[in-house]
């Protein structure tokens, strides 16, 4: 993946569901989430000049970085989840699926991009809520509908 180009081709298309500027996220390694806000860190030799990219990429040599893609918004009784990203649909989900990911009504998916590396996984972030235990939590690979939605979302918006 070319994490550049991929962060500019999400925050070019971002505007619907985030704002540009706080797409990306720190993830600490325990999967706690750090500052949303790249444009205030001061840290990891980040000067202000620096392109958001940069920054991003400064800070991918010491902390996990997760981007937002979309929002997944459970619908409890009827197992459907709606996605809002790019485009606008609605799902149906198992019951197990249900019951493993909307804890909250409401999480960002997307991508954790592991420090100092180009590996990313696809999960989601309770962003909405802004708790002080807010993390990540990975989607596991499978055949289900949510994550083959959400790789088909992901793949293309990743720069290779």
């Amino acid at each position: 993946m070319r994490i550049s180009e991929t962060i500019k081709n999400i925050r070019a298309t971002c505007d619907n569901y985030m704002d540009p500027n706080l797409v990306s996220t720190v993830i600490y390694d325990n999967y706690c989430m750090g500052s949303n806000n790249i444009s205030e860190i001061t840290d990891y030799d980040i000067l202000p000049e620096d392109s958001y990219e940069k920054k991003v990429l400064k800070i991918l040599k010491h902390e996990n970085v997760f981007l937002s893609l979309g929002m997944l918004v459970f619908i409890p009784m009827i197992y459907e989840c709606d996605i809002y990203s790019t485009t606008d649909e609605t799902i149906k989900i198992t019951k197990n699926d249900y019951m493993d990911y909307a804890k909250e009504k409401e999480v960002f998916f997307g991508i954790l991009i592991e420090k100092n590396t180009t590996k990313y996984k696809i999960g989601i972030i309770d962003l909405c809520n802004c708790k002080i235990e807010s993390s990540f939590r990975e989607i596991k690979k499978s055949e289900n509908g949510l994550y083959k939605k959400l790789e088909e979302i992901i793949e293309k918006r990743i720069i290779f």
